[in-house]
Formats: structure tokens, sequence, C-alpha cells
């Protein structure tokens, strides 16, 4: 899957970049994965988008989703532009081939969703209805008022990351994003939100606003490339790059350590647990 910021990234520069194409052949499943997940048949997505016209593109939670006529595509995973005699991946979950001799495809990233189906039809699948029925973390309408709604519903014991990064609470805020939001607003990963004093509370809502809306005004994050496989200008503090070097703000080293079925990276200086 991919994270908000490069979903709101790769949505714009779809829209600067595809509309007005017209699809001449489009694939799906050509390369099978256990955790890539279609609307209906994949062998149908040719007869139902050939000859449609690429039209406006928006993101929602991690889905990155765009018109091709009466259809609507949302897609959950890396989406590559391909220019024209460029050559293109031997793997794919989807291919869209343009008449001017242009392309893109799309593959899972451990998991991912390729869905194509006529506009007002439900997707069924979950995540996507709670990420079309949430305010984004990049509008006015996600304020400190809806945030305190969103900690209300967690358990006591939950941690940090997990009212962050689990049970869709902020669709599209994931593991990756999550490391600079924590790192920002000095609270630990592993620290538990009923733990946290009503100051930390309001410090945390302004980092999931402040670096959700760098990441994404700087073109997303220099561990994830954009639609022309280009990562982005945002500098992570956080991440496999910085893992062993000094934290920018104290000087500690930063580290990594397994929690929740995947990495945390963190400054033990500036988020004591």
């Amino acid at each position: 899957m991919i994270e908000l910021p490069e979903a709101a990234v790769v949505a714009q520069q779809i829209d600067e970049t595809l509309q007005g194409k017209r699809i001449s052949r489009a694939v799906a499943g050509a390369s099978p994965h256990k955790f890539a997940w279609y609307s209906g048949d994949p062998a149908a997505y040719n007869e139902r988008l050939a000859g449609k016209t690429i039209g406006a593109a928006s993101y929602a939670g991690c889905h990155i989703e765009f018109m091709a006529d009466d259809m609507r595509l949302s897609i959950s995973a890396p989406i590559r532009y391909h220019p024209e005699g460029a050559r293109r991946p031997a793997k794919h979950q989807l291919l869209l081939e343009f008449d001017d001799g242009t392309a893109i495809t799309s593959s899972a990233q451990m998991w991912g969703a390729f869905m194509c189906f006529p506009q007002g039809e439900p997707t069924g699948l979950v995540d996507w209805e709670q990420a079309q029925a949430r305010p984004s973390p990049l509008t006015d309408a996600f304020d400190c008022g809806y945030f305190g709604t969103l900690f209300a519903e967690a358990t006591p014991q939950v941690s940090a990351k997990a009212f962050l990064a689990t049970e869709q609470r902020i669709p599209g805020l994931g593991n990756g994003v999550l490391q600079d939001i924590l790192w920002t607003a000095g609270i630990h990963p592993r620290r538990k939100m009923s733990n946290l004093a009503e100051a930390s509370v309001e410090g945390l809502y302004a980092a999931v606003r402040e670096v959700l809306a760098a990441m994404v005004a700087q073109g997303g994050r220099d561990t994830e490339k954009d639609l022309f496989g280009e990562p982005g200008g945002y500098r992570t503090i956080l991440s496999r790059y910085t893992v062993g070097t000094p934290c920018p703000s104290c000087g500690a080293i930063l580290e990594k350590a397994s929690y929740l079925g995947g990495s945390i990276y963190f400054c033990a200086g500036c988020q004591p647990l």
C-alpha cells in the first residue's frame, strides 16, 4: 500500500499528466499476487476501459482515484508513468496503455487494491468506504474537535503508534509517516495514549497536520517515489535512511525496534518512554 502523502502527490501528477489520454489497452492480474484485490474479474478490465478517456484524479486515504469516462479507478499501490518507447516492468498488477504510446503500471507492495468499477457503484472495500467518509488531515474539517473524537474512541491502553496507524482512524496514515509525526510531537511510539497530558494530545494533533502537509508540499517522502519514479523532496527525520545517526534536535542516536508487526524509529532523548 501507499500512504496519504504519496497518494495526494501522485493524484495531482495524474491530473497534470494523464487527463485527456485515451486508453488503448488495459491489463489486470498479469502477475498473480496473493494480496492484490480487484473489483470483479481482472480479465474484464480491458473491456471496461479500452477506448475510455482519463479524467480528473483525487485521493482518499491511501487510494489514488481517477475517472475514465464512466468508470472509476481506485488504486492503493505505487503507480509509475512510462513515456513512449520506455521500458516497462515485466511484472505488474495493472497496466494501462494510451493511444500516444505512453503507459502507466501499478504493482503491489505487500498488498494493494486495483479497483475498476462504474461511477457510483460501491467497491466493497471497508478501508475505501472509511476513507471516503472521514475527513483528510489536509482539510479544515480535520480540526481539533474532530481529532478529540478519535481519541475518545480509542481504548485506554492503546499505544501512540496503534492510535495513529490502526483501525483506519486516520485513513492513509500508516507506519511510515507516523515516525516523523511522533518525533515532532515528542511522543514515543509505545507510549500509552491514556498517559498523555492534554497538552501532549494537542501537540500530537498539530504534528499530524503540520508533518503531513509538509510531506505533500515537498512532493512526498525521500523514502518513496512519485509517478515518475523520483523520490520525494521531504527529508525524513526517522526512517531506514537515518537510523544510527544523531538526532537533529538533541544529538542522541536514532534507534530502530520491532513493535506491533513492524519497525518503529525513535529518539530516546526527544521521545522518552
